[in-house]
Parts: C-alpha cells; structure tokens; sequence
C-alpha cells in the first residue's frame, strides 16, 4: 500500500481549509466569496525537492516511519527523503541501466528492500 507523503497532506488540508472557508462565507444570492490573507500569513515558500524536473509517478513510504519515503522518476532513478521531503537523495545512479522508475515499493518484512519496476507506463493521449 502506497503512503502519501506528509507535506503533500499537509498542502491539500490547507486548500480544502481555504476553500471550505471560502464556500462557507458565501451568501446563497449572490454566490461570492472572500479571501482571508491572514490564513496564509504563517506560511513561506521553500523548494523541497527533489530538485530535478520530470513526472513521478511512484511514491511509497515506510510502515512506522513518517519521515522515510521513496520517489520514483520516469528519467531519473530512485530519491530518498529521511525529513519528510525536507531534503532528497538519488539513491539509485550507478545501480540501474536505465532510469525511469514505473512503481516503487518498501517490504514489509525488511525496510531496507526496496523493490523498483524500471519503465513506464504512459497514460497521456498525446
């Protein structure tokens, strides 16, 4: 079972916060809304990383640790964050022949194996 990474939840509970507070300031008749800037005031931006572009479209965590998680990329072989995608690491160049990641997964049994299926499976009706 794939584990959504902490700062991913933590960015959707805003924007549900922010537009379930929109919907509920709305007036039946007139239907607006009204942004409050002092929700976002705590905020900052930072780039959490990986810092290299492309999809990912396998993430998994590991059972037990909400800090650990694993990222795979289709052209850029397997991250590893231990802070909750504070930071990132490739852990994957040197060990693969080629680097697009299509699934990712951490054994239940023994968290140091990590199961990575090389290739991708292209969904875009280009």
């Amino acid at each position: 079972m794939r584990r959504i990474p902490l700062f991913i939840l933590v960015a959707m509970a805003i924007s549900f916060g922010a537009f379930a507070q929109r919907k509920s300031k709305a007036t039946p008749t007139t239907n607006t809304a009204s942004f409050n800037a002092d929700l976002f005031k705590g905020l900052k931006w930072r780039n959490i990383g990986p810092f290299r572009g492309g999809r990912s479209n396998a993430v998994s965590g590991v059972r037990g640790n909400n800090m650990l998680y694993y990222a795979g990329y289709t052209g850029g072989g397997v991250w590893k964050t231990e802070d909750a995608g504070s930071s990132w690491k490739n852990i994957s160049d040197g060990f693969f022949k080629t680097g697009s990641v299509g699934d990712i997964a951490v054994s239940e049994s023994d968290p140091n194996v990590i199961y990575a299926g090389m290739g991708e499976a292209t969904f875009r009706l280009d």
